[in-house]
C-alpha cells in the first residue's frame, strides 16, 4: 500500500476522528452506584447492545442509545431512567476530535479529499466535523443511508454519492467490528487502522496500522 494515492480518503468519524465518550458518559451516570469491576462491565455492555441494536432496519440515533443503555441497565441491576439516555445522546455533538486529527488531517486534505461515513444524525455530525480542523469534501450519515455501518448499505450509498468504487477508495477507521470487516468483503484492499486501543489487531483483514493521524500523511507519501 505504500503510497497509494486513492481518489478520496473515507473516514469512520466517531472514535477514529472524534473522541469518542460513551464510556465516559456512563461513568458519570452510574460511577456512584458501580464498584470499578461492575462499570467495566457496564461499559462492556453498553458497547455490545449499540453493535446489535444497528444491525437490523434504520432507526434514529436516539433509539439506539436510548435501547441500549436501557438494555444494559437491566442487564446490571440498574433503574433506568429515559433522562439519563436522552443526556447521553445530547452529549455527541460536543464531543472534539482527538489531539492528533487536526494536524494530520490538515496535511492531507491539501492533496487527497477527504470523505466521512458515519453512524450519526444530520443534525449531530456536522457540530462535531467542524471541530476536526480539516476541510471535507463530503460527509455522509447512516441517516441519509437508511442503514448504519456494519452494514454494507451504509457503504455502497457512499460509492453510488461519490461515483467511485472499492478500488478507488483508502478507507480508515480504529473499528474492524463496524468498519474495517465490512471494508474487506466489499473489496476496499487499501485500509488503514489507527490503533486507538478499541479492538485487537486482526492482520487477517488486510490493511496498514498507524497509531493515530499523524502517520495518515506518509501513508500517501506526503
Amino acid at each position: 500500500m505504500a503510497h497509494f494515492r486513492p481518489k478520496y480518503i473515507t473516514f469512520d468519524c466517531y472514535g477514529t476522528l472524534t473522541n469518542f465518550q460513551m464510556a465516559e458518559a456512563a461513568r458519570d451516570l452510574y460511577g456512584e452506584q458501580l464498584d470499578e469491576a461492575r462499570m467495566v462491565e457496564f461499559i462492556k455492555n453498553f458497547a455490545a447492545y449499540r453493535l446489535d441494536e444497528i444491525l437490523g432496519d434504520w432507526k434514529p440515533y436516539k433509539e439506539v442509545v436510548h435501547n441500549s443503555l436501557e438494555r444494559a441497565c437491566k442487564r446490571n441491576g440498574i433503574i433506568f431512567r429515559e433522562e439519563a439516555a436522552r443526556m447521553v445522546y445530547e452529549r455527541v455533538p460536543t464531543w472534539g476530535p482527538h489531539a492528533d486529527v487536526p494536524a494530520g488531517l490538515s496535511k492531507v486534505a491539501k492533496e487527497i479529499p477527504l470523505v466521512i461515513l458515519s453512524n450519526a444524525m444530520n443534525v449531530q455530525i456536522m457540530s462535531n466535523v467542524e471541530k476536526l480542523g480539516a476541510p471535507f469534501h463530503a460527509v455522509y450519515t447512516a441517516e441519509q443511508a437508511n442503514a448504519y455501518k456494519p452494514r454494507f448499505q451504509a457503504f455502497e450509498y457512499m460509492f453510488d454519492m461519490l461515483g467511485c468504487g472499492p478500488e478507488d477508495i483508502l478507507h480508515c477507521s480504529s473499528s474492524f467490528r463496524y468498519d474495517l470487516m465490512s471494508a474487506h468483503d466489499l473489496g476496499i484492499k487499501n485500509k488503514v487502522w489507527v490503533n486507538r486501543g478499541h479492538e485487537p489487531a486482526n492482520p487477517y483483514y488486510g490493511y496498514l496500522e498507524i497509531p493515530d493521524i499523524s502517520g495518515l500523511p506518509g501513508v500517501v507519501g506526503l
